[in-house]
């Protein structure tokens, strides 16, 4: 039978990993299927976590991700998250191009937050997404601060293209990875979507460094390196403003639902 010897949690981790990449709504034999589960199973776990308010379903029967799971959520990189936004809204003041922020998560790219320019450049990610190391300016950032062993690993597997002028020649790649130590910034050309290209520095931070970026339309590459005094810049002040003592948060209980009366 599918899911022996799966403990309960693994199952209901399985569920609400089907609503990775930004699949918004769900059938429960959507549900059933990704998670590996028997129908029964799966409709039984999926009505708890619709009681505890991680799932939602909607009058067609569809399920999609529940206000109290995002909340949780928003819990995840809130630090660096809560640091960083009025830095990176500076960042999109200066320069009237999407500015986003982004720490490394395996061999991705996680974006911590975005804010983005009103000029219509092609989107390759959001807020909570991933993109590959290899193919974003502020991928190429992290992987170049990274360990020498980290990389050697990344380079190791094979690099997919997500188009035509993605660099996946590991040679090529561990060059312009030295290129980036040595010069401070990454650079990209319509290697994750065609018709933007991005810019991005590192923002050293312990434990878990990150890289500030600018996203923008492929037209303005040859030109892009101009704001790499303002990235810097702001990279300095999320250093510095990382660094300084946090104060202690006070915790609003939060409200009883019917459940827990």
């Amino acid at each position: 039978m599918r899911g022996e010897g799966r403990t309960v949690t693994s199952k209901v981790l399985a569920l609400l990993g089907a609503f990775e990449g930004g699949r918004h709504a769900l059938s429960l034999s959507d549900l059933a299927q990704h998670a590996d589960l028997p129908l029964p199973t799966a409709h039984r776990l999926v009505g708890e976590l619709v009681d505890w308010g991680a799932l939602e379903r909607d009058d067609q029967g569809r399920y999609s991700v529940g206000l109290r799971l995002w909340e949780v959520a928003q819990n995840a990189g809130r630090h660096l998250r809560d640091t960083a936004r009025p830095y990176l809204q500076d960042l999109f003041s200066l320069t009237h191009e999407t500015a986003h922020i982004a720490i490394r998560d395996g061999d991705e790219a996680l974006y911590i937050d975005r804010i983005y320019g009103s000029t219509r450049v092609p989107r390759a990610s959001r807020v909570g997404g991933r993109l590959p190391l290899h193919a974003t300016a502020v991928g190429k950032v992290l992987l170049a601060y990274e360990e020498e062993w980290v990389r050697e690993a990344y380079l190791a597997h094979r690099l997919e293209a997500a188009t035509r002028h993605t660099h996946v020649n590991p040679g090529r790649l561990a060059a312009e990875l030295r290129k980036v130590r040595d010069e401070g910034y990454a650079t990209t050309q319509e290697e994750v979507r065609a018709g933007s290209c991005s810019i991005a520095v590192p923002v050293r931070l312990k434990p878990h460094p990150a890289a500030i970026g600018l996203v923008m339309l492929s037209s303005q590459g040859a030109v892009m390196t101009r704001h790499l005094p303002t990235l810097r810049g702001v990279a300095h002040r999320i250093e510095a403003a990382a660094a300084e003592p946090q104060p202690s948060l006070v915790r609003v209980p939060r409200r009883s639902s019917r459940q827990d009366r």
